[in-house]
């Protein structure tokens, strides 16, 4: 390949893929990785989960996330006949349970 086409490759995919800064500017490494990390920890804390994805979360059976729901106990919202949760929420409520005890 001509060095000017591998130079447009290359630059195409750097800012397609923010992580490849981290490699490209050694002294900035550690606050590109953090701020990466910190959209990355945002995002998930805003993630949705569902019954399913709770039950394997706190490793305890479908019909307990359900009755947590139902009861009131777990934080949930029913959209529909569906139950949804905020992994934030989840692991809020994991927190007090465990400073509770």
């Amino acid at each position: 390949m001509k060095l000017w086409v591998e130079i447009r490759l290359y630059r195409a995919l750097k800012f397609w893929n923010r992580r490849a800064d981290i490699s490209v500017v050694m002294n900035n490494e550690i606050p590109t990785a953090t701020a990466i990390h910190a959209d990355e920890v945002t995002a998930r804390e805003r993630e949705i989960l569902t019954v399913v994805e709770v039950a394997r979360f706190l490793r305890v059976p479908k019909s307990t996330v359900y009755k947590l729901a139902r009861v009131g106990e777990l934080p949930a919202s029913k959209i529909g006949k569906h139950w949804r949760f905020l992994r934030r929420d989840i692991h809020e409520w994991m927190h007090g349970r465990s400073r509770q005890s």
